[in-house]
């Protein structure tokens, strides 16, 4: 007779089911400059309503879990600067850029199921104010509504908010950190759950002593409340976060429930993923109540010649100059004064020796080969900076399911090189194969549930979430 522990070997682990994102921008160049004008792109719509709504109700039909909206406060003006946009204006990259925020209720109106992640700065945005918006934008969305919480890196950012340059990285986390207290005091302690009736009888819509003011005195903030907004139906939106240096990682761990990573290899992100997941558990979290992404660019047709023919056509439309300015702007440095074939790795500059090292070492296929500013900008030209998955169905699919294990991460933020493009490939060619896998949902288990319950079947905070300790309880 088999034992009992010859019998669970014998089970098969259950398959991890992955979440997909679209990660977009309301820009007409996001990750791949110059790629607006390709017959499969209708980014240059990006400030039309009905483009947003569109692509909302495909993805939302597609199966995605969430449209994951990046954003920016400042132009990448770093390329032939200083504070030169030139560069940016034939490629659309990044520039110009609308508010990421104001499209999300007409978009949520338009589909049943798809979670809006919003990107918006704890610098240079009072949190009395952002708490407001995001209320309004969850009550709209019927909680449906993330916060992808940023910084901010951009030093003409800083200008164009009054400041001579940014203010230190470091600085920034400490700022955010007293940030959330007070939103957290806003969203969950402000107004307890029975504060509102609505009892048309009586004429009593709130109830005096269920509403009271925060009184935040801090170092940066002096917030008296009450929040101006009643509860939304998460009070606090679901957070996203971004960062895998030391003070975002911190950040991280302590307040987001889903953290966005990126990395070339699947091995290297997978150390980012072991540091948030270690530090949450210092913070008395539970590290399965952060989910994590990656993000990567999937070129797909139905085979792999066909994949890779697509990648040589969308590659046509890549725009150098664009891309430059994308480069500039990520890091900081110039490459307008160095010549077309000299090998940047060797660069006098040790900041821009230091990111190509790390891409000749991580990046496929380039081993052995010069990173000149040519091989830079058709690098960053599809996708950016994230790694390339090209190939049919059955070869993306593998590749994703390899990230998946090795990296240890739960999702994907998906990047398109043309929108709506990208996604309807995904949607016909990509999707199916996870689902023939068992990787990913059928369907979707409970209609119009907030964004919160989708990740973890709840509402609101998780008890271990540092915000949950400011609920104000109905005594």
């Amino acid at each position: 007779m088999a034992s009992s522990n010859e019998h669970e070997a014998t089970v098969p682990k259950p398959k991890k089911q992955l979440l997909l994102n679209a990660f977009v921008m309301t820009t007409p160049g996001h990750l791949s400059p110059g790629l607006w004008s390709h017959p499969r792109n209708r980014t240059d719509e990006y400030n039309k309503l009905s483009f947003w709504t569109s692509l909302a109700q495909l993805l939302d039909a597609g199966g995605f879990h969430a449209m994951f909206i990046a954003d920016t406060l400042g132009a990448y003006d770093v390329y032939k600067g200083p504070a030169n946009v030139d560069p940016v204006l034939a490629s659309g990259a990044q520039f110009p850029v609308n508010d990421p925020l104001y499209a999300v209720p007409a978009m949520a109106a338009a589909t049943k199921n798809l979670i809006f992640g919003v990107t918006a700065s704890t610098t240079y945005d009072a949190p009395y104010a952002m708490a407001r918006r995001f209320s309004t934008v969850d009550h709209l969305a019927e909680g449906r509504v993330a916060w992808n919480i940023v910084t901010s890196y951009l030093e003409s950012a800083a200008r164009n908010f009054g400041l001579e340059t940014q203010i230190e990285h470091d600085e920034r986390y400490r700022i955010a950190e007293e940030y959330m207290d007070v939103v957290y005091k806003l969203w969950e302690c402000s107004w307890r759950d029975d504060a509102v009736i609505r009892d048309r009888e009586k004429g009593q819509f709130a109830v005096a002593g269920r509403v009271r003011p925060i009184n935040h005195k801090g170092k940066y903030f002096q917030v008296p409340g009450p929040h101006i907004s009643e509860p939304s139906p998460q009070r606090t939106p679901f957070l996203f976060q971004a960062g895998t240096s030391k003070a975002g990682t911190e950040f991280g761990a302590k307040h987001a429930e889903a953290v966005f990573m990126g990395g070339q290899l699947p091995e290297l992100v997978r150390k980012s993923v072991d540091a948030l997941r270690s530090t949450a558990k210092q913070f008395g979290r539970d590290p399965s109540h952060i989910k994590v992404f990656t993000g990567v660019t999937v070129i797909v047709d139905e085979t792999d010649e066909k994949a890779q023919a697509k990648y040589k056509e969308l590659l046509s439309y890549g725009n150098r100059e664009g891309a430059l300015a994308l480069f500039g702007g990520w890091t900081g440095n110039d490459l307008s004064s160095f010549s077309d074939d000299e090998d940047l790795v060797l660069a006098d500059k040790p900041a821009i020796r230091s990111i190509l090292h790390r891409w000749s070492t991580t990046v496929p296929g380039t081993e052995g080969l010069k990173w000149t500013k040519s091989r830079i900008a058709e690098f960053l030209s599809i996708g950016g900076m994230m790694p390339k998955i090209i190939g049919s169905p059955k070869t993306v699919v593998d590749e994703l399911e390899k990230w998946a294990e090795a990296a240890d991460v739960d999702g994907f933020n998906l990047a398109h090189v043309v929108n709506p493009g990208s996604f309807e490939d995904i949607i016909e060619y990509v999707i199916p194969e996870l689902r023939r896998r068992g990787l990913f949902r059928t369907e979707v288990e409970r209609e119009g549930v907030t964004a919160r319950e989708v990740f973890f079947g709840q509402p609101h905070l998780l008890s271990d979430h540092p915000g949950h300790q400011f609920k104000w309880p109905i005594s």
